[in-house]
């Protein structure tokens, strides 16, 4: 997902992806590290039936970034939410 443009809301925006995010403790910049990183995992949630996307962060947090396709031409991803979670296998 390396090409892909990360849709956010306004920073201010009450029920905004960027508010979301900061009460799970986690920026922007953790979540985008994730999202376009092309080592991370990317499945399906069995919860929500959207993407979800597995990485570690720059700050070396393992998170899970749930996020939906906006536009495909040019590619644009919304994130939803994201939050730590326990990695399956130790960082490499």
């Amino acid at each position: 997902m390396r090409d892909a443009q990360v849709v956010w809301d306004p920073e201010d925006e009450p029920d905004g992806n960027v508010l979301h995010i900061a009460e799970h403790d986690l920026t922007v910049d953790e979540v985008e590290d994730v999202l376009l990183n092309p080592e991370s995992e990317t499945l399906i949630s069995r919860t929500s039936g959207r993407p979800i996307t597995l990485g570690w962060t720059f700050t070396e947090r393992h998170i899970a970034v749930i996020w939906e396709t906006v536009c495909d031409d040019p590619k644009m991803i919304k994130v939803r939410t994201a939050y730590e979670v326990e990695p399956k296998r130790r960082k490499p």
